[in-house]
Parts: C-alpha cells; structure tokens; sequence
C-alpha cells in the first residue's frame, strides 16, 4: 500500500459495508454468526489500513487507521489530524427521516397494490412498518437476515395475519422487490 493510499480513508462502499457487517454482527443470534461478521468487517478494512471499534456509549462504528493503534488502543493524543478517523452512527440519528423512508415504502406498496391483491398488499405493509420501524430503512434494502426475523419474529406476532395473507407471505415479499427490480435476498 502507498504512502497516498495510507493517508485517505477507506472508499464509501468499503465503509457501509464495514456497517452492514456490523449491524448483522450485533444482530446475530449466535456468537460464532456474530464472529464470522466481525471477522469479514476486519478483513475487508483492514486492506485499506484501518481497523473497526464499536464505541458502545453511543453505538458508533468507528474505523480508525492501523498505525493509530498501539498494544490494541488508540493513541488519540498523538495525533494531530483524526479527521481521518471514519465514524457510523448505528443508531437511527435525529433528522434522519423516518418520513421518507415510508415515502418509498409506500411507492413500493403502491405498485405492488396496482397488480396484486389485497392480501399481498397487507403482507408488505407489514414488512414496511417492520422495515421502517424497526431499522429505519426501506423495504427493499432489507437483509436475508432481516427478511427471517420479519418472518419468524414480526409477522407471526404484530401483523395478525389471515389464513390467507400467511399463505402468500414469502410471495408478496418477492413481489415487493420485484416492483422495484431487485432481487429478493433468499
């Protein structure tokens, strides 16, 4: 690695999936799940010469560079510019707008509503409010995993659901991604 490459922080695709990784890390059932995301974030950040900390006070992901580390801590008071210290709130920032996350979720719903049935309709606003309340995110940014805890843990216990409407569950949420031409994560 260049001396220019070491002094400019990592590309804005490496950085969200720094945070991708580290959200499905914290969200993780299992330890060894948690480890292997965490073990992947290390790889991916370290290639560019930082390395990540999850700053739990205000849930913060933090990529510092590799040199500002000695014996595992970072040597803040000698150094003189931390701008090049790259931080990720992990939590929903006042004025991010849950606003226009249900904005686009609604076009989502919109287009899925103009073809299919009420049904399918109900399924994704499910998964809307799961995506929009719970993550603050749209609908069709969701994860695998996201897509399994809405199924096993969302739906079958806030969205009461007719018969109907679970038989078509899995559907409805390929339709959604469809609607928007991506694909469906499972």
């Amino acid at each position: 690695m260049t001396d220019n490459e070491i002094q400019n922080n990592p590309p804005s695709d490496v950085v969200e999936e720094a945070e991708r990784l580290t959200r499905l890390a914290r969200n993780a059932v299992d330890e060894g799940e948690a480890a292997v995301y965490r073990s992947e974030r290390e790889r991916l950040i370290s290639a560019h010469a930082y390395t990540a900390r999850v700053r739990d006070e205000d849930e913060t992901l933090v990529l510092y560079p590799e040199q500002w580390i000695t014996d595992g801590t970072v040597q803040l008071d000698q150094i003189e510019d931390t701008d090049r210290a790259v931080e990720v709130p992990l939590t929903p920032q006042p004025g991010e707008s849950w606003a226009a996350v249900e904005a686009h979720n609604q076009t989502i719903i919109d287009r899925v509503a103009a073809d299919h049935s009420e049904d399918h309709v109900q399924n994704v606003r499910s998964f809307a409010d799961f995506m929009g309340n719970h993550y603050l995110q749209t609908l069709d940014t969701a994860t695998a995993e996201q897509i399994e805890e809405f199924y096993t843990e969302y739906y079958p216990r806030n969205a009461w659901p007719s018969s109907s409407q679970r038989s078509l569950i899995e559907e409805s949420i390929e339709l959604a991604f469809t609607a928007v031409d991506k694909s469906y994560p499972l």
